[in-house]
């Protein structure tokens, strides 16, 4: 936490206050849009030197900022009036809560006389978001905000990071008062793990014969991807990752064996129902990376590493618990030996048998060939945002990714109208980067406005839109699991999305050919400021493997793509 410098006394309003706060934290850019109980505060920010982004609906401002907060590992900072404008960030601010993303989350409020009379754009969105942020405050003095907001971005990016609500009445925004300075409260000491638990887990994974990783998120969060891959170098273990974990080791490293769960690699769903010992380094044991919660890794004991000692034991039971930051946890780890030479063997030879083909049947573009080429052939570093169905399990098997700041996707949530958003987030982090946008017919429409977004701030964000005139993962479970019901999925009726795009001021082109694939990919690429490719795929294809409802990893539904889809 930054500490303040002395002010003279001076009166100024709580917007200046608030404003000043926001700079000694760091913070440079805000994600926001205005109206009436906020309007104090963009009042203050002309001429403050913060950099404000207008969106064109709040929820994009929110999801804009969780990405953001993915990327810089500081809380991203977003901004909405009362009422209508605070209720439509609460989608983002779940998003960000279930992925333990940082996050500052300022809202207007009405008047403090006014708080509980139904006045216009009353809402109560401190109640309404209790469950769904890390903690909340409703400001009742202007000499509070100095600490609130030092306590905020404290809480909000230590320990498990997430979500911290600050809801300012107008009155209060409006008011005058002094800077009174805030003192400082000391940074909580870190948390260290047990000395008795780092022995008995070096101990476990000396003794084990097919011991194996499942990499979560945490270990982004915790910025612990050096000292992670160093412990797998040191020990041979094989790793899987969850949809988070992704990147975490490089995609074409030896030890990295897939993602695991529903739409996982089949070897790393194999590898995990086969060990004796799986060791769990910074994720939760989610439903959809574990399947069948009591079949799942049957013969295995648990070692489990976390920050947030509510993980632990929550649904599997931990042999045993290392509860703190993990990369002096992973360091201090240090089995006997390295992973015995037959299993690792074998988690090779799975990954040979499962290996991802792309000799699909048809004469459409097939979407899976067609983002390994995008992804084997892109700029180094580049971003991929992800929103929310098919396509974005086709990001996760077949993308390559050397670090997990590449891959930013919506997990615990799985937000459609995410990618949009906050490729515009990411882009304002990392203007540097090459950043690409990878949604579907149904998800781009979910926050489609933010177009306006891009072409207003002159963002080169590159959009690769699959469109397959359908809610592709709904139509594929109902085609498989409710004797192909469909029901309300079909999108035929779709716009012209490359003329929207051009519509915004966004240059774009569509494909449906293979042989155009290539050349459109080029231009994607080459183009200068934003843009979108437009790509038509059959509306029938399925994403393979998939684990069904109530089944263990290992049974897997599989499709030959030789012998059809």
């Amino acid at each position: 936490m930054k500490t303040s410098t002395q002010l003279a006394p001076e009166l100024r309003s709580g917007s200046q206050i608030l404003i000043e706060m926001l700079l000694r934290n760091g913070v440079t850019q805000i994600f926001g849009y205005p109206g009436g109980t906020i309007m104090p505060v963009y009042d203050a920010l002309v001429g403050s030197g913060l950099k404000h982004y207008l969106f064109r609906h709040e929820q994009g401002a929110a999801l804009a900022a969780d990405a953001y907060g993915r990327v810089t590992r500081k809380a991203g900072v977003c901004m909405a009036t009362s009422g209508p404008g605070a209720t439509n960030l609460v989608t983002g601010i779940a998003n960000a809560f279930m992925d333990s993303v940082p996050m500052v989350i300022i809202t207007g409020q009405v008047p403090s006389a006014l708080q509980g009379t139904d006045a216009f754009q009353e809402v109560d969105i401190f109640g309404i978001t209790l469950p769904i942020v890390k903690h909340s405050y409703i400001v009742r003095d202007v000499a509070e905000i100095p600490r609130i907001v030092d306590e905020a971005f404290r809480l909000a990016e230590g320990g498990r990071p997430g979500p911290v609500l600050i809801d300012l009445p107008k009155d209060i925004s409006a008011g005058v008062g002094t800077l009174v300075e805030a003192t400082p409260e000391p940074s909580p000491p870190a948390r260290t793990a047990d000395d008795d638990a780092l022995l008995a887990a070096s101990g476990m994974l000396s003794a084990a014969r097919r011991p194996l990783v499942i990499a979560g998120g945490g270990i982004a969060i915790s910025d612990s991807v050096g000292v992670f891959r160093d412990f797998i170098a040191r020990t041979g273990l094989p790793v899987t990752t969850t949809l988070k974990g992704l990147g975490v080791m490089p995609t074409d490293d030896p030890s990295f064996v897939g993602m695991l769960g529903m739409h996982g690699n089949g070897a790393a769903n194999h590898a995990v129902q086969n060990c004796d010992l799986l060791m769990v380094v910074g994720a939760r044991f989610d439903d959809r990376a574990t399947g069948h919660l009591s079949q799942f890794a049957p013969s295995a004991r648990i070692i489990h590493l976390d920050i947030d000692p509510a993980e632990i034991s929550k649904l599997r039971k931990a042999d045993v618990a290392v509860v703190g930051e993990l990369a002096p946890a992973l360091d201090a780890i240090r089995p006997e030996n390295r992973a015995r030479t037959t299993w690792v063997r074998q988690c090779a030879s799975w990954k040979k048998e499962f290996a991802w083909r792309y000799d699909a049947p048809g004469s459409g573009i097939y979407a899976p060939k067609l983002l390994r080429d995008m992804s084997r052939a892109h700029p180094d570093g580049m971003v991929i945002t992800c929103d929310v169905g098919q396509h974005q399990m086709w990001v996760a098997q077949h993308c390559h990714f050397d670090n997990p700041l590449e891959h930013i996707s919506s997990g615990g949530l799985g937000t459609m109208g995410y990618g949009l958003p906050a490729a515009i987030g990411a882009k304002v982090a990392r203007p540097d980067a090459t950043v690409v946008c990878v949604s579907g017919d149904g998800s781009i429409m979910m926050n489609i406005q933010e177009l306006a977004t891009l072409k207003r701030y002159g963002l080169d964000v590159k959009i690769l839109l699959l469109d397959n005139s359908a809610l592709g993962l709904v139509r594929q479970w109902q085609e498989l699991f409710f004797e192909g019901n469909y029901s309300e999925v079909h999108l035929d009726d779709n716009p012209d999305f490359a003329g929207v795009a051009r519509a915004f001021g966004i240059q774009a082109r569509s494909i449906r050919e293979p042989e155009e694939a290539a050349d459109a990919l080029d231009w994607l690429f080459a183009t200068e400021g934003a843009a979108m490719l437009h790509v038509s795929i059959d509306s029938m294809e399925n994403v393979w493997p998939l684990v069904p409802p109530g089944k263990p990893n290992h049974k897997m539904m599989q499709a030959n793509p030789v012998n059809g889809k």
